[in-house]
């Protein structure tokens, strides 16, 4: 497989972050020619773009129909919290048998990130790096397998909550992993397993059908926060019909 462009790669890059974020919601159109305008590259180029974030289950990109982020239905959404349920558990408990003192030093690290983030009211960063503890977790547990699937299912459940979830509450989410972190740390993993089962059952009741509602806001106005580096910034989410909505985080 060829390397992505530099300018493809970017688009990329921004426009994952702009869906995990819930800057761009369940069901917002993505047109290739505006995406193509607006980082100064091809429409052959914006379609590959779309295509990666297809493949990772993020955009629904159908034959000669304009691509929209993706909407996962409630079956799925049931579905999908069911094996990321099993998948989180056997991450813990493998992170436990592979535990060594700087794990938990990656893992404060990130608690701080997230403590930082609520302490600004930044809930744009606040919803990535919740997610984003999970898959460091999956990543420390050796399994690359398991890293990539759980991987995937986080960034799923990102949009299943943007569609149904109750809004973000970090405060849960910082105590909660801190939770986890003083478990692993004792290397004690029936509580480091209880613990994440119910931090994630949690999340996964938080996934209640919440209606959509706010006002317009263009497709370009997003984006442009999101093209120049991969910082995380603080945008106004777009519904399918464009408009602004809060949703909660994975």
């Amino acid at each position: 497989m060829s390397k992505p462009s530099p300018r493809s790669d970017r688009a990329y890059r921004a426009l994952r972050q702009a869906i995990i974020e819930q800057a761009l919601l369940p069901g917002a159109k993505l047109p290739e020619d505006e995406i193509g305008e607006h980082f100064a590259m091809s429409r052959t180029l914006a379609r590959s773009t779309l295509a990666r974030l297809a493949a990772e289950g993020l955009v629904d990109a159908p034959v000669r129909r304009t691509a929209t982020v993706a909407r996962p239905g409630l079956e799925e959404a049931r579905d999908v919290f069911e094996v990321r349920r099993a998948l989180e558990r056997e991450a813990v408990a493998l992170v436990v048998r592979r535990w060594r003192p700087d794990f938990g030093a990656v893992l404060e690290g990130h608690v701080r990130e997230e403590e930082a983030a609520r302490a600004r009211r930044d809930d744009r960063v606040s919803i990535r790096l919740a997610g984003e503890f999970h898959t460091l977790l999956a990543g420390l547990s050796g399994n690359k397998v398991l890293e990539r699937a759980l991987g995937e299912l986080v960034t799923r459940c990102s949009l299943i909550l943007a569609l149904y979830g109750r809004p973000h509450s970090s405060e849960c989410a910082v105590s909660e992993h801190s939770e986890i972190i003083a478990a692993l740390r004792r290397q004690d993993i029936e509580t480091a397993v209880r613990l994440m089962d119910t931090h994630v059952g949690s999340v996964e009741q938080r996934a209640l059908l919440n209606q959509l509602q706010g006002t317009e806001v263009a497709l370009g106005t997003i984006l442009s926060r999101y093209g120049e580096d991969d910082g995380a910034l603080n945008v106004v989410a777009m519904t399918p019909s464009g408009r602004k909505a809060r949703g909660g985080a994975a």
